[in-house]
């Protein structure tokens, strides 16, 4: 199991991160390596937890301050975790959903990150050759996190650009009903709200549908939450709970959450993983199985204290959701000032880019000759959709959160030159500086397309996944990197 390769690694999604390991970028030491616009970390609010650091030096067993609890702290700490982690996780998974539904600390269990926590949730639901419904696009990691060692299907629901990729009753109906038909067992329905990689959320009724569903087909629900407090724009986050909370008449036990302080926090680091169940029995198992991935007694200290802190918590919320939505605008209006549009979004640390009319023809494979293209040519390593199971070629993820203001001004001036529309009165190379630039003649995307693919197309095929290959040597791999 160990060293089949069922994990996932061997993919576009994975081979860009490669690409940037290999080169990654730096405003002075390496101005033109590539940019890490594939991974989702919410760095736009550190200021802030650094700021409740300094002034709560107790909350760290290795200050003057803290080390009184040290010997409690270092010391063995059983699977259910300590008491006030799990009441001030409970208490800010509240203040995350608007303080609109509120969550039982006796029902939280830990994880290695939300990808153990969904791999747990598998174990607890599915035997080997179960089978979930997910609807796609979704996350690339799911392969890894769902089926990998659990040995659980996975089965896309197909969702339509004509209806936004939103999910429909009739496409989960459909998708359900094949899989019975190939005598498939389906045990449940998992999908990511806030959606990865679209960045949108379910409206109130789809989601009441959905729980309607799975239930009268007597299916399980597991819902990925682990953005729910990226949103920045309407509509709104609605979790699971509230559906529960407003419709008592609901089968609770089919109900689970997936959360994590990965996203919201922007901690992936500490791999805080979150498993909420309605079902006791999932719980208890969960637990159990949680021996396996637990989060260090100093993360769940430090964590305990900062989670407790309303106006803290309050603050970091709002003026997260705040830069997130001055972030989004930024970067999408920088791309619709070079007419590449994204799926309209409200959530999340990404945008859903259609690069359709980019495409050389409307096929996987010239998707691919495009991704290879930017990771090579404009040096940005961004996510093609056929890694997200998309069925529709031409569709990108690009991740706008883990750099400064400064990083994205340069992307956003890389792609401009790569379409052939910027300005050369005025532009900027590609470090930054404010240097003169020869005039030249702006070309149409197509005929720069044309001259790529014609003059140095064989080249890339060739060097790029020789550089690509999950067999060549890296500095270090993805795979211990935070769950995007």
């Amino acid at each position: 199991m160990a060293t089949n390769d069922q994990h996932g690694e061997n993919s576009p999604y994975f081979d860009g991160w490669k690409s940037y390991d290999k080169d990654p970028f730096h405003p002075t030491r390496n101005p033109h390596g590539v940019i890490q616009m594939g991974l989702a970390e919410n760095q736009l609010s550190f200021d802030l937890v650094e700021e409740w650091i300094k002034k709560n030096p107790k909350a760290s067993i290795c200050t003057s301050e803290g080390i009184k609890l040290f010997r409690d702290i270092a010391n063995f700490q059983d699977y259910h975790g300590l008491p006030e982690f799990r009441k001030g996780v409970a208490r800010f998974m509240g203040k995350a959903r608007g303080n609109r539904v509120s969550f039982d600390p006796e029902r939280i269990v830990m994880a290695g990150g939300a990808t153990g926590a969904n791999e747990t949730v598998m174990f607890c639901l599915a035997d080997p050759g179960d089978a979930f419904l997910v609807p796609s696009p979704y996350y690339p990691a799911f392969l890894r996190d769902l089926r990998w060692r659990t040995g659980v299907q996975l089965i896309p629901i197909t969702c339509k650009t004509s209806d936004n990729f939103q999910i429909s009753i009739e496409a989960l109906q459909q998708a359900y009903e094949n899989a019975k038909g190939e005598n498939v067992n389906v045990k449940g329905l998992i999908l990511t709200n806030p959606s990865n990689p679209l960045g949108t959320t379910l409206d109130r009724e789809t989601l009441r549908s959905i729980v309607s569903f799975t239930n009268s087909h007597n299916l399980h629900f597991v819902s990925d939450e682990i953005y729910a407090g990226t949103v920045f724009a309407t509509p709104g986050f609605v979790s699971v709970a509230e559906i529960l909370e407003a419709e008592k008449h609901f089968n609770r036990d089919l109900i689970h959450i997936v959360y994590s302080l990965s996203k919201d926090m922007g901690f992936p680091g500490f791999r805080v993983g979150i498993i909420y169940s309605y079902n006791d029995a999932v719980v208890s198992c969960a637990r159990k199985m949680s021996s396996f991935s637990l989060v260090s007694s100093q993360t769940q200290h430090l964590l305990a204290l900062m989670l407790s802190d309303d106006d803290f918590v309050d603050r970091f919320l709002a003026e997260s959701s705040e830069r997130l939505g001055k972030r989004h605008k930024l970067f999408t209006g920088g791309l619709e000032q070079l007419n590449i549009k994204c799926l309209k979004s409200n959530a999340g640390l990404f945008c859903w880019m259609d690069l359709r009319p980019l495409l050389k023809e409307p096929t996987f494979d010239a998707e691919m000759s495009l991704w290879r293209l930017i990771i090579n040519d404009v040096k940005l390593n961004v996510s093609p959709g056929s890694s997200f199971e998309c069925h529709e070629p031409g569709w990108f993820r690009v991740c706008f959160a883990n750099m400064d203001d400064e990083t994205v001004e340069i992307a956003l001036s890389r792609i401009r030159r790569f379409v052939g529309k910027e300005n050369p009165k005025t532009k900027q190379n590609d470090d930054g500086n404010d240097k003169a630039q020869k005039k030249t003649k702006q070309r149409s995307w197509q005929k720069n397309l044309q001259l790529s693919f014609s003059k140095r197309n064989t080249m890339y095929d060739e060097n790029i996944m020789v550089a690509l290959s999950p067999h060549s040597p890296i500095p270090r791999s993805p795979l211990v990197l935070a769950r995007n």
